[in-house]
């Protein structure tokens, strides 16, 4: 495959960051890893992007500083944009809401007690919560906890599970309430209704019911009086009707342009032993009935959703007219996803478990709590959701922009630490004395975080693939020496020899090492849930629970909610480059 000029150019202005950022030559794996979790449609064509990166790596390693640093420039590189003046807690527009007054805003937060909350629920928790601070107003939390049904399940653990995402988002509700204990609250509201001659209760058969509503054609039983239907109406609460046979339907338009809004469903049967209330009600609500009550009981002034949700308007503000109420105000936001994040709640669900997945914090789920487990912080979320604002477009990112976010957050205070993955032992010959160890940076841009002592030759660990690809060549071992690898080296060999060579800083490949005498194995499980094996230094088994690392010429990891140093194997989650 030829890569189009544009991607082209992509590699090459990642390959000179990496090089500005590192203060060295680039590396090609890091490069090829960067751009494909970008651009997933590129990752078919790995082998065309890695043979470009590997050219281009091999062109940016003979320039100097000044010269990779104009042409990131002439590219659109970070030295060539404006810095950002908005406030840290504001990107894009948040207008003013419609008719707001501070002290009296009362917003709402509604999850459907399914599962966790991904990081597509966290535009509706950052926007509301801003709002919120912004009018010193009110934010409720409000659990869906309707019938539910066979593919979303209400279950007793989620209620506990959105509390600990809210809790990680940094947002805590003035007031919780769950839809189960208001079942009977609803019930008037759906006299109030019928008596308006808004509804009627309707016995069709599913099929039937479907093609009638497609051709805008009415229920025979449409044409009921308000006292027919109160009749029926009181037959379903004492349940003489079976699960699944009657519903009370809401009367609209069978002409209305949209057939999904035609005599939507307000109530149905259901059997469902629900884990807050068992089986104590067998009529329930659907959503959009029990928000025109709630909107009007709980007092919300403002409802901010996204517009996939506008059919939910229409439903409100209808059945609000029939009861003559003013209700909330709508306001509303475009759809934003993340390019890599396939976000499934029920997909999740099931993986979950069925034990595919290690928790609802696997990688692989983009939750909240799985992004915490890879180490990306809440204020980046925060501010990568603030980045949009209200914007009413449909937005597609990278998830690189949410990574950037979190580097700006948490590189200036992270330990640098040295890993390798697919370790090969490598024995050096003429190894000088006094090299047995080397005083390494903590932070290659911050003194002030130290330096540590990390066993060096004459035995290291190099990773296969540095190992392979620069066989018979003299490369650096990075900010240690210079060594020469042996020119035949078979692909499955775990040990070869190599001979040193100087001790100058020299312009070689530089290859990252950790020295065999205290290496310790490390477990990296990745964004996709596979792990990988290699080797780190020594020092990592001198960590905090969950402490943060960067490792060089790798990225950002954390080490596992459940790990405890000094175990071994070291088991840490990927992060992000």
């Amino acid at each position: 495959m030829t890569l189009s000029a544009e991607v082209v150019a992509r590699l090459r202005r990642i390959a000179l960051e990496n090089a500005i950022e590192h203060g060295d030559a680039p590396r090609s794996g890091p490069v090829v890893a960067r751009i494909l979790s970008q651009d997933a449609s590129l990752r078919s064509h790995a082998g065309a992007v890695r043979a470009e990166v590997e050219r281009i790596v091999a062109e940016i390693g003979t320039m100097d500083p000044g010269t990779r640093a104009s042409e990131l420039a002439a590219l659109g590189g970070p030295e060539a944009r404006a810095p950002r003046t908005e406030p840290a807690d504001r990107g894009g527009e948040f207008p003013e809401l419609v008719g707001a007054r501070p002290g009296a805003v009362v917003l709402r937060l509604a999850p459907f007690p399914s599962g966790a909350l991904h990081i597509g629920h966290a535009r509706m928790i950052y926007v509301n919560d801003y709002y919120r601070r912004r009018y010193s107003g009110k934010l409720l939390l409000v659990f869906d906890d309707t019938a539910g049904s066979e593919e979303k399940k209400v279950e007793t653990e989620f209620f506990d599970l959105i509390r600990g995402d809210l809790d990680f988002a940094g947002v805590r509700p003035d007031e919780v309430y769950y839809k189960s204990d208001r079942i009977a609250a609803f019930y008037p509201y759906a006299r109030r209704t019928i008596e308006a001659g808004g509804a009627y209760v309707c016995r069709c058969p599913a099929e039937l019911l479907r093609a009638n509503r497609a051709a805008g054609v009415a229920c025979p039983e449409r044409g009921q009086t308000a006292e027919e239907t109160m009749r029926e109406w009181d037959r379903m609460l004492k349940g003489e009707y079976p699960t699944g046979s009657a519903v009370l339907r809401l009367r609209t338009d069978m002409k209305d342009p949209d057939p999904a809004f035609r005599d939507r469903v307000l109530f149905r049967l259901s059997d469902i032993d629900h884990p807050r209330v068992g089986h104590r009600y067998r009529v329930w609500p659907m959503l959009e009935f029990s928000w025109a009550v709630d909107d009007l009981e709980l007092g919300i002034t403002h409802v901010l959703r996204g517009k996939d949700l506008v059919i939910e308007d229409r439903m409100e503000r209808f059945l609000w007219n029939l009861w003559k109420v003013k209700g909330a105000e709508f306001v509303h936001w475009g759809v934003l996803r993340i390019r890599e994040a396939k976000v499934s709640k029920s997909k999740s669900y099931r993986e979950v478990k069925t034990g595919v997945f290690d928790g609802w914090d696997d990688p692989r789920t983009w939750s909240l709590r799985s992004l915490d487990r890879r180490g990306i912080t809440s204020e980046a979320v925060r501010a990568f959701i603030a980045s949009f604002g209200m914007s009413l477009s449909d937005i597609e990112v990278p998830a690189e922009s949410l990574y950037a976010e979190n580097r700006k957050r948490i590189d200036a205070t992270t330990l640098r630490r040295s890993y390798v993955a697919d370790p090969v032992e490598v024995s050096v010959s003429g190894w000088p004395a006094g090299l047995e160890s080397a005083e390494l940076p903590n932070h290659p841009d911050h003194p002030d975080l130290g330096r540590r002592t990390a066993a060096a030759g004459p035995k290291f660990y190099l990773a296969r693939k540095d190992v392979l690809a620069h066989a018979g060549q003299e490369v650096r071992l990075k900010d240690l020496a210079n060594i020469r690898l042996p020119a035949d080296i078979p692909d499955g060999i775990e040990r070869v020899w190599a001979e040193f060579t100087s001790k100058e800083n020299r312009r070689l490949a530089r290859l990252q090492w950790v020295g065999a005498a205290n290496a310790v194995a490390v477990d990296v499980l990745g964004i996709d849930g596979q792990h990988t094996k290699g080797v780190g230094e020594g020092a990592l088994l001198r960590a905090e629970p969950r402490q943060r690392f960067q490792f060089e010429r790798v990225g950002f990891v954390r080490l596992d909610r459940d790990y405890i140093p000094p175990e071994v194997p070291v088991r840490v989650v990927y992060g992000h480059p």
